[in-house]
C-alpha cells in the first residue's frame, strides 16, 4: 500500500490554478474584524493584505476548483478504498516571499510533496499527505503554503448514538473531546488553566493584549512579554451550533449534540473560541453575557468554558 502512494509524491494537485476574486479590500477588511487584527498596514492608501491570508486568495469555496489534477483525486480514491476513509486536517506551513496588495490577480500551482509511512494515532492509523501550493501575484512568486492531513481508519467509534453515525472516538467506555496541542508557544496557557486562571499575553513594550498566545506582538513586533489574568467576565461576539457530524463529548448528556461554539469577547477586549454552557444551544445570542468556569471534561483534560443566562 505504501508503495502505491509513495508514487503520488511529485505529482500535481493542481495546475495553473486561478483564484477566484483579486486581492480585495473588503475581504481583508472582514479577515481583521475576525481575529481583531488592528494593524494599520492592511487598512488605507498603500494597504496590503495580512500575510496569513495566503491562502484564503487560493481557496474554492463550496463550489471548489476546477483544476484539481486526476493524481489528487486517484491518491484519494485509493487511500477511500483502502478503509482510510476519515480526514483532519493536522497542520500548515506559510512562507511569505512578497506582500499581497488589494488588486493582485492570485494564480498558483500545487503538487503531492509526500506521503508518509503508515502511522498510528490517538484518532486511528493512516497516512499524513502533505501538499505544498506554490502562490503568485501578479506573476510573482509571493509565497508557499503546505497543509497536511491525515487520512485514518478511526481506532474506534460507537455506531448507532444518533442520526449522523459514528458518535465519536471512544475511550474507556466514553467519548472523549479533542486533546489541545500544547507547544512552547502556549504552555504557559495551559498552566494557567490548570490553575483555573485564563492568562491573556501582554506586550512588555507596548502592553498590547493579544489572544490566542503568540511567539511576539502583532502591533510592535516585540518577542517580550508577560501575562494579564483575565476577570472571566465576556460577551459572546459570534456563534454557530454545530449539528453534524454528532460527537457525543461535545453533547450535554453524551448525546452528540447540537452544540453551541461561541467567539466570546472579554471585558479586556481579546476573543476567545469556547463553548456556552448553561443555556440551551438554541438560546444563544450575539451579544449574551457569559461567565468564565472550568470544565473537567474528563480525568485528563479541563477547558474554560462560559455559562450564558437566557435573561
Amino acid at each position: 500500500m505504501y508503495e502505491q502512494l509513495k508514487a503520488y509524491e511529485g505529482r500535481a494537485a493542481a495546475t495553473a490554478g486561478v483564484g477566484k476574486d483579486l486581492v480585495n479590500e473588503p475581504m481583508i477588511r472582514h479577515w481583521c474584524e475576525a481575529v481583531g487584527d488592528t494593524n494599520p498596514a492592511y487598512a488605507g492608501p498603500g494597504a496590503i493584505a495580512p500575510p496569513t491570508m495566503l491562502q484564503a486568495w487560493t481557496m474554492g469555496g463550496l463550489s471548489g476548483h476546477s483544476d484539481r489534477s486526476g493524481a489528487y483525486d486517484e491518491l484519494f480514491a485509493l487511500l477511500d478504498g483502502a478503509g482510510y476513509t476519515s480526514v483532519v486536517a493536522t497542520d500548515c506551513e506559510q512562507e511569505y516571499l512578497r506582500p499581497l496588495r488589494p488588486g493582485d490577480r492570485i494564480t498558483f500551482d500545487a503538487v503531492i510533496e509526500s506521503v508518509s509511512e503508515r502511522k498510528t494515532t490517538r484518532l486511528g492509523t493512516g497516512y499524513f499527505v502533505t501538499t505544498r501550493m506554490d502562490v503568485r501575484a501578479a506573476g510573482e512568486a509571493a509565497g508557499t503554503h503546505r497543509f497536511r492531513i491525515l487520512k485514518y481508519t478511526p481506532a474506534a467509534v460507537r455506531r448507532g448514538a444518533g442520526p449522523g453515525g459514528p458518535a465519536g472516538v471512544k475511550e474507556g467506555g466514553r467519548s472523549l473531546r479533542p486533546r489541545p496541542v500544547i507547544n512552547r508557544d502556549n504552555a504557559g496557557f495551559w498552566q494557567g488553566v490548570a490553575q483555573h486562571k485564563l492568562l491573556i499575553q501582554r506586550c512588555r513594550e507596548c502592553e498590547t493584549l493579544r489572544f490566542p498566545w503568540l511567539p511576539g506582538c502583532n502591533e510592535c513586533g516585540c518577542q517580550e512579554w508577560d501575562t494579564v489574568e483575565a476577570s472571566g467576565e465576556g460577551t459572546v461576539f459570534s456563534y454557530v451550533v454545530m449539528h453534524h457530524p454528532p460527537f457525543p463529548a461535545f453533547g450535554a448528556s453524551d448525546d452528540a449534540g447540537p452544540y453551541a461554539v461561541a467567539l466570546i469577547e472579554l471585558a479586556e477586549g481579546v476573543r476567545m473560541v469556547s463553548n456556552v454552557v448553561g443555556v440551551p444551544y438554541d438560546k444563544v445570542r450575539t451579544g449574551m453575557p457569559v461567565r468564565l468556569e472550568f470544565l473537567r471534561t474528563d480525568p485528563e483534560l479541563e477547558l474554560p468554558v462560559f455559562r450564558g443566562s437566557e435573561g
